[in-house]
């Protein structure tokens, strides 16, 4: 369900500063709308009189849903002839509104009779003759491709300028890509009457989680929901083969590093979540997020394992991370330099010893609010920030929501 919210906590040197960057490269005004549709009083200049009519409102507010639940700004026709695009403006979780970039007729397609089945839609909307046709009359003809440029501009400078993090976007924006490929993986197989279960894709899944390949684990993980979604398309059945698949994947990096062994444990509540999935896109995004977890798990054990230094540094964090981790003690602990070591693990693994200390200590967060009834600031003590502010600072950097909202939402699956 999408919260709603008001766009008052946006500060008017930050409207200002998305509206002139706009114009000043597409010469169009940046109009501000509600979560329904309806104007925004940010509006400097009275808006045509569409606008103001209930079907063109409710074409808006569908849109600016249409755009949540896409993840990116969307293009759509406001009426027949007439194109527009809308970016949604969501701090966080929080949908707040939408920016219209434009409105324009379609190149190529814009000449009188087009115009005139425009006026009359607009009409029989309610407006009145003379305004409808002005206003159709004064769009200026656009190609397709400026369109969707402009729609992405003003996407990527709303979010510049005004910082907020739209996670509430990037997760939906993960969904539904990942509903694409699996379509089209499906669509694929189908051709080749494919049907059988490639086991061999999920040896080639553990492969890439061990050198943090995320883009090709997302990849052959689509390609195994596809496979599961043929063979059977009862939930229950994808269920039972996606939770068989994390088993073989949690047993294989166990027998491959006993290190590995909180694993199991983890697995149990990666397990629950994928059995609770009440339909197939949940499932898939459970399935993603427990090998997003998965990964950063064993990622540590992956390209680490060719060089001996970057495996001995790796296992002292994996040990130390809770304490106050030092390079120094790092580089002492290995035998080579400070800058060495950081320099080797940077190489071979491409994070820093503090990212991966970072991510050790998130990690081990996610089980204690997972499986403790700790609060925010004895666990921020328990692994190792310097205080609960740091560590909501830290945990919502790499999980894209805070610490309280990780524990909530997984309760409420639970």
């Amino acid at each position: 369900m999408i919260q709603r919210g008001y766009m008052k906590n946006l500060s008017g040197r930050t409207r200002l500063a998305v509206e002139r960057e706009y114009r000043g490269k597409f010469h169009l005004p940046v109009c501000w709308f509600e979560p329904d549709g309806g104007a925004s009083r940010w509006n400097k200049r009275k808006l045509a009189e569409p606008f103001s009519r209930p079907l063109i409102r409710k074409a808006l507010g569908d849109a600016i849903q249409e755009s949540v639940r896409w993840g990116e700004p969307y293009v759509f026709f406001l009426a027949p002839g007439i194109v527009s695009w809308i970016v949604p403006v969501v701090q966080d979780e929080v949908l707040h509104g939408g920016l219209l970039g434009g409105v324009v007729v379609p190149e190529g397609d814009s000449d009188a009779t087009s115009r005139d089945d425009s006026v009359a839609y607009l009409k029989a909307a309610g407006c009145k003759r003379g305004p409808a046709h002005r206003f159709v009359a004064a769009l200026p003809a656009w190609p397709q491709a400026r369109t969707r440029e402009a729609a992405q501009f003003l996407f990527d400078t709303f979010y510049q300028i005004s910082g907020w993090k739209p996670s509430l976007l990037s997760r939906n924006r993960e969904n539904a890509q990942q509903q694409r490929q699996i379509a089209e993986e499906i669509h694929q197989r189908k051709v080749a009457d494919a049907r059988a279960y490639p086991y061999d894709e999920e040896r080639a899944l553990l492969s890439l989680i061990r050198v943090g390949d995320k883009k090709g684990c997302r990849r052959v993980l689509n390609k195994l929901l596809a496979a599961m979604f043929l063979y059977s398309p009862k939930l229950s059945v994808v269920r039972a083969r996606a939770i068989e698949m994390m088993g073989y994947l949690v047993r294989a990096a166990v027998e491959d590093s006993p290190m590995l062994e909180p694993l199991i444990e983890q697995n149990q509540a990666w397990m629950a979540r994928i059995a609770a999935a009440e339909d197939f896109d949940i499932l898939c995004e459970a399935l993603r997020d427990a090998l997003d977890h998965f990964m950063d798990s064993i990622f540590l054990q992956g390209y680490n394992r060719t060089n001996e230094p970057v495996r001995k540094a790796i296992e002292y964090l994996s040990r130390n991370h809770g304490e106050c981790v030092m390079l120094a003690d790092v580089a002492r602990h290995v035998g080579l330099s400070s800058f060495r070591i950081a320099h080797l693990v940077k190489e071979f693994t491409g994070r820093s010893i503090m990212q991966h200390v970072k991510r050790l200590r998130v990690q081990r967060a996610r089980g204690l609010l997972d499986q403790s009834a700790m609060s925010g600031a004895e666990i921020a003590a328990a692994t190792g920030f310097l205080d609960q502010s740091h560590f909501i600072k830290q945990f919502r950097e790499l999980t894209g929501v805070t610490p309280a909202r990780y524990r909530r939402e997984r309760r409420a699956i639970g």
